[in-house]
């Protein structure tokens, strides 16, 4: 199918299902709080025009011990497939886009990248004596993030509760390690999606600070279009004029506003004594963010969304100086109950690490990834009942003009692999399924199998697994990849296929009860097998 074919599909798909999209907001759906650990002393600038995006000094970076951060994650009931379907192919469809306009920006201005990690920081007249250093200090515990679910919401995604401003207020934002820039519906909203809670007010907070438009920070973002010319200023003191950005997922999902910092309030959890634990609050001050005036999409009741992608501007990249980039999450399975959670770990997780199943596979990175925000990997093939499949190997090739390639994804539900991979998978399971009668009308999942009746029906299902370039190999249990549809009983592939100029996808259905290390330092991807719900 070529890529104008696809997004045809992907038109009449939104249109025949669009129903879905309306969603019934639950009041009564409950936020369980748990908390992220950061050091108290931890500051990342104090001033609003600051230069320098780095969360620690060079100075402090040497005696600054490295605590891991915890997030805990909900699931709550299945949403529907068919949601997650369209949404995901409109996701592939921006995604695609995103690659494309980035590998066309760099053709045409090819420009010098600077590391504003290491630029001086700039402070304004009134703030030009130094506050004296605090001194490091030494934590033998962890900073805890509150996370729950968006399924009951319609969402296929996970959702962190996140606490912003001083006071500070709690609001749920949808994990994305597809995208890097963090953002909050914001009042006045002038056009908004329905969200659960209040829209966040940065009138009420006494530490919501604008990033000026002539702050070199302004650079990390897109500006609307038209621009609007930034104006300099008569003096430091009268830069006031706000940076304005627009960030796209699709084409009707996207958010314009400003772009600014504000104080994240999360708990530190100590071990005291190997059995009691304390709890303390902590505030991160300066986190770069997207106050969003006109928001567009299927965000589910969600108040915005916190990007885990590798650019500069995410959530785990701002607090990369404490947690030695590396983070992990482990999702429990869709049907669990509503009272069990897993987690997010920014850190080194020793258990982790100990894992026997644990295996790594390279993550690409620098000159050979198109864009800077995604975790590519090298697929080489697929095992489909303990045989390697006959695919082309150059079918996963991520070419020089930003084509092809396969990335991991918290925030695609499903997974997706270019069409002649996916036509031969697809061949692969229907000659090995015999024992069930094929289910032929089933709107956009195929092949499904009727299964009414046999409780053991995952034992006649062939099993399934992913060939890394490097060799490594990531076996997925049944449910992981085929999805069981009640009250039919009809069992789906949860795998779709995409066309071959657009990416591949590894969707976090396909990660359920796996704990996935992304480790950017050794540029390598994690996993293990894991009852995520223990964890």
């Amino acid at each position: 199918m070529k890529f104008n074919n696809f997004l045809f599909l992907l038109i009449f798909i939104t249109s025949v299902f669009r129903f879905h999209a309306h969603v019934t907001l639950n009041p009564n759906s409950s936020s369980l709080l748990t908390g992220i650990q950061i050091p108290h002393n931890f500051n990342p600038d104090s001033s609003s025009s600051s230069l320098d995006c780095d969360f620690t000094s060079p100075e402090n970076s040497q005696t600054l011990t490295k605590p891991s951060v915890k997030l805990h994650l909900k699931r709550r009931s299945p949403g529907s497939f068919i949601d997650s379907a369209v949404n995901d192919l409109t996701r592939i469809q921006t995604l695609h886009k995103r690659i494309l306009e980035k590998k066309t920006r760099n053709s045409l201005k090819n420009p010098k990248k600077t590391d504003h990690r290491h630029t001086k920081t700039i402070k304004p007249k009134q703030e030009v004596e130094a506050q004296p250093p605090q001194p490091a200090e030494t934590y033998a515990g962890k900073l805890m993030g509150t996370l729950k679910s968006g399924v009951t919401l319609g969402s296929g995604e996970y959702f962190m509760d996140v606490f912003i401003g001083t006071p500070p207020k709690h609001y749920s934002l949808i994990l994305d390690t597809g995208s890097d820039l963090n953002w909050i519906q914001c009042t006045p909203c002038y056009d908004c999606f329905e969200q659960t809670g209040p829209h966040y007010d940065p009138k009420q907070s006494s530490s919501y600070k604008n990033i000026s438009c002539n702050d070199r920070r302004c650079s990390l973002v897109t500006s609307p279009d038209p621009v609007k010319p930034c104006k300099k200023p008569e003096s430091e003191l009268s830069d006031t004029q706000s940076c304005p950005y627009f960030y796209w997922y699709g084409d009707s999902s996207n958010t314009t506003g400003d772009f600014a910092t504000e104080t994240f309030t999360v708990n530190l959890t100590t071990n005291v004594d190997g059995r009691k634990m304390r709890h303390q609050e902590v505030k991160v001050e300066n986190v770069m963010f997207g106050c969003g005036h006109w928001n567009r999409g299927l965000f589910h009741g969600a108040a915005g969304l916190l990007g885990l992608g590798r650019g500069p501007l995410s959530f785990a990249s701002q607090l990369q100086s404490l947690y030695d980039h590396s983070f992990s999450y482990c999702l429990v399975d869709r049907n669990s109950n509503s009272s069990v959670s897993s987690k997010l770990i920014f850190g080194e997780d020793k258990d982790l690490l100990k894992h026997p199943e644990l295996n790594f596979t390279s993550l690409i990175g620098g000159n050979e990834a198109p864009v800077d925000v995604f975790y590519y990997v090298h697929v080489k093939s697929v095992v489909v009942a303990g045989k390697v499949l006959d695919i082309p190997e150059k079918t996963w090739d991520l070419t020089a003009d930003g084509y092809g390639g396969t990335i991991i994804d918290s925030g695609t539900t499903l997974s997706y692999f270019a069409d002649p991979a996916y036509n031969i998978i697809k061949k692969s399971f229907m000659e090995n399924i015999t024992r069930f009668p094929l289910v032929d009308d089933f709107p956009i999942l195929e092949p499904c199998y009727n299964v009414s009746g046999i409780p053991d029906y995952k034992n006649d299902l062939p099993s399934f697994g992913i060939v890394f370039n490097d060799g490594a190999v990531w076996n997925f249990p049944v449910e992981n990849y085929f999805i069981k549809l009640e009250p039919e009983e009809i069992v789906c592939l949860a795998v779709l296929g995409t066309p071959r100029s657009a990416l591949s996808i590894i969707g976090n259905y396909q990660q359920q009860n796996f704990h996935i290390m992304y480790d950017t330092k050794k540029s390598r991807l994690g996993y293990a097998p894991t009852r995520c719900a223990d964890v």
